[in-house]
């Protein structure tokens, strides 16, 4: 069998390790011969691959990124994308995808293998908000990261007696926030599935200085203050219909400053989040992503994304897994409440 293995949306640290386990083991075990396609869906789009062979995947366990390239291309937004895609697959003689990523990209796979297509997913998002399984890789490199810029970040605050703002990712789920923020001991952690008053975050801002010590706020981006309280200064919509976000953290720091009277400043992690080595959690568990994907694939269990539930990899209905975003049950977090800023 020829497979084509494809890596859509946002880059993360561990992709290449999905790559590789997909590779390594469908050809030494099975005999299956791979393509890569460049950059998300744009490659099956335009017939964009490369082989893929285990001398191809050799050392990239440690590397951040993804060889193959990455993009947010939607072929349902391009005209007949579906059938450039099919005719692309067919005179390349490729039977089958697997495609690894996150809502968007498991989205279109998800519409794809409902019209024909032959495609297996693997769950990637460092935001941790895909259904039908408890951890994305990716998920745990971010978090450390983040954790460690909060940690350098306390002292510096503490040393000019500023509050500082952290802004990390997660437009609809706060998984980032919520956990780099409790590990690194941040005072305040405002979450996208909550609104919070601007005016209480200045009261823990103010009763942290009481204390004679620097407080520490993280923000998820796609976080929002009650109604009425900021409005979104882009609505620039993405290929999916996202609006792009970024500036909640600059907005919230200014207005500290304002109610507290007390220095702020904004540190924007951004795509920091995303980049360099994955931790060996995600190693580990995009490895055993990609073993279990090929298994799939070989067996022909179409239309299936391999998941992680407890410590277990199983299979599920791609549908399943794309239906709704997994948010922060805030619920399950009742002993954080005091750092949700409500």
């Amino acid at each position: 069998m020829r497979i084509g293995v494809l890596t859509g949306g946002g880059d993360c640290p561990g992709l290449n390790a999905v790559i590789r386990a997909v590779v390594r083991k469908g050809v030494a075990t099975y005999g299956h011969e791979f393509v890569g396609f460049q950059d998300g869906w744009k490659g099956p789009l335009e017939g964009r691959s490369k082989p893929l062979g285990i001398a191809d995947v050799r050392g990239i366990l440690p590397r951040g990124g993804t060889i193959l390239g990455s993009s947010r291309t939607n072929p349902f937004k391009i005209d007949n994308g579906v059938e450039r895609i099919k005719d692309n697959l067919a005179a390349q003689g490729v039977d089958a995808l697997i495609a690894i990523g996150g809502e968007d990209t498991l989205g279109v796979a998800t519409k794809l293998h409902e019209l024909g297509v032959h495609v297996i997913g693997v769950p990637k998002t460092i935001d941790n908000d895909l259904g039908a399984t408890d951890y994305t890789f990716g998920f745990d490199t971010a978090v450390n990261i983040a954790m460690e810029a909060i940690d350098r970040l306390h002292t510096t605050a503490e040393s000019h007696h500023r509050t500082l703002v952290v802004e990390v990712m997660g437009r609809h789920a706060g998984w980032i926030a919520l956990h780099a923020g409790l590990a690194g001991g941040a005072n305040v952690i405002l979450l996208p599935e909550r609104q919070f008053d601007v005016d209480q975050v200045a009261g823990y801002v103010e009763k942290r200085f009481q204390h004679q010590y620097a407080p520490i706020v993280v923000v998820a981006e796609g976080a929002q203050p009650l109604e009425g309280q900021m409005i979104l200064h882009n609505q620039e919509l993405d290929s999916f219909g996202h609006v792009r976000l970024g500036g909640i953290g600059q907005w919230l720091a200014e207005q500290l400053e304002a109610k507290t009277g007390k220095e702020a400043r904004t540190v924007v992690l951004g795509h920091i989040q995303r980049g360099g080595t994955p931790t060996a959690f995600d190693r580990v568990l995009a490895t055993r992503l990609g073993l279990h994907a090929i298994d799939a694939a070989h067996e022909g269990d179409w239309g299936k994304m391999v998941a992680m539930q407890s410590t277990d990899i199983v299979r599920v209905p791609l549908a399943e897994a794309t239906r709704e975003l997994k948010t922060v049950p805030l619920e399950r977090y009742a002993e954080a409440e005091v750092f949700f800023g409500s």
